[in-house]
């Protein structure tokens, strides 16, 4: 479970974030849109936390800033960075071994053939091109085995081999009872994965909607719906 309680960001005198409250219940995929400005990039940041903020993050029901919950929470930035010198498996085996992972070697190598790295596994960070570096992050947060996932804007930059087998993790992870937020602003990439949904304007959540409650509405009807047609961030 992930649970927002009266997040709210200042830069000086400028409100970012405006008391925002949200959850993502186990097992279930959150989406999180939002015009430009609305703040969304803020929102992800401070989950992620990269930035100070006033109000709670909850990882599982802990405060997302122990370890405990640290050890649970993967992060896939939107642009990802990569160490140098590290070849693509020694990235991995850094981040199996710094959250002490269950992951064995068997699913690593599993990883790397889905996300077609195996063949690229030891070349250095400084020769990756943007959607390679895009693979091999998503491999690193998927090989903490989290309860929480949060994907900023995930499928950008990779080809449709890997979008494919991304969202078919994103289908697996909710099958085990992993909660995922992705923030995205490719509607129709997450047509097929999303349960609940958080629309964003002005630094405030303005409409939030389960697949329950949409019915047949199309994602990107119930968007435009809300935000008048501003284009999505």
């Amino acid at each position: 479970m992930l649970e927002i309680q009266n997040l709210t960001k200042k830069y000086g005198h400028y409100l970012a974030v405006d008391h925002v409250s949200f959850t993502v219940p186990g097992g279930q995929v959150g989406i999180l849109l939002g015009p430009n400005g609305a703040g969304k990039s803020t929102i992800i940041k401070s989950i992620a936390g990269l930035l100070r903020y006033e109000g709670g993050v909850g990882i599982e029901q802990m405060p997302a800033r122990t370890l405990e919950a640290k050890r649970i929470f993967a992060y896939v930035p939107e642009m990802p960075a990569m160490f140098d010198a590290l070849t693509v498996r020694e990235h991995i085996e850094y981040v199996r071994r710094a959250y002490n992972s269950p992951i064995t070697d068997e699913e690593v190598e599993q990883l790397l053939i889905r996300f077609e790295l195996e063949d690229k596994q030891n070349k250095l960070g400084n020769e990756l091109s943007k959607g390679m570096m895009q693979k091999v992050s998503i491999c690193c947060a998927l090989a903490i085995c989290p309860k929480v996932i949060l994907l900023d804007e995930p499928m950008v930059g990779l080809d449709p081999a890997a979008i494919k087998e991304l969202k078919e993790v994103v289908l697996e992870l909710k099958a085990q009872g992993v909660t995922v937020l992705i923030s995205t602003h490719m509607l129709e990439m997450v047509k097929e994965l999303w349960d609940v949904m958080f629309i964003m304007e002005q630094g405030k959540i303005v409409g939030t909607f389960t697949r329950e409650q949409a019915k047949d509405t199309d994602i990107e009807e119930l968007f435009f719906r809300i935000t008048g047609g501003g284009e999505s961030e």
